[in-house]
C-alpha cells in the first residue's frame, strides 16, 4: 500500500499551479474539467512520491490564513539543508509571499519555514 495524492481545495487553481512550480519544481499535470459540477483539477507531482492534487469549484469558500480548522493543515516538502531553507525563505518574502513562521528549528529537531501558498 502507498500514498497516491491528496487533493487540497484552492481558490485560484492556476496561480497556486504556478507557485508549485516556481518555488518547488513542480511539474503540473493536465487540466481536468467538469463543467456541470463547475470543478476544475490540476495534479502536480513534485520530486518523487505521492500528487498533489489541485481542486477548485465556483462555490468554494476560504478561511483566514493561518487560521486552525479542522482537517488538512499542511504539506510538508523537504527542499535540503538549512541553507536552501533560508535561500528559499528569503526569496519568497522578497516576492511578496507571506512567511506565517520561521525558519527555525522546531522542538523535535526540524528546520522549517512556513509560508502560504495563496
Amino acid at each position: 500500500m502507498r500514498l497516491d495524492h491528496i487533493g487540497v481545495w484552492v481558490r485560484d487553481l492556476d496561480a497556486v499551479a504556478a507557485f508549485y512550480a516556481r518555488y518547488f519544481d513542480a511539474r503540473v499535470g493536465d487540466l481536468y474539467e467538469n463543467p456541470r459540477k463547475g470543478f476544475r483539477s490540476r495534479f502536480l507531482i513534485i520530486g518523487e512520491g505521492a500528487r498533489l492534487e489541485l481542486m477548485t469549484r465556483t462555490d468554494v469558500t476560504a478561511v483566514s490564513m493561518g487560521e486552525t480548522t479542522l482537517g488538512l493543515a499542511h504539506v510538508a516538502l523537504i527542499v535540503g539543508d538549512e541553507a536552501a531553507v533560508d535561500a528559499l525563505a528569503a526569496r519568497l518574502r522578497s516576492e511578496g509571499h507571506a512567511i506565517l513562521d520561521g525558519p527555525r528549528r522546531t522542538g523535535d529537531g526540524y528546520y522549517e519555514c512556513v509560508v502560504c501558498d495563496r
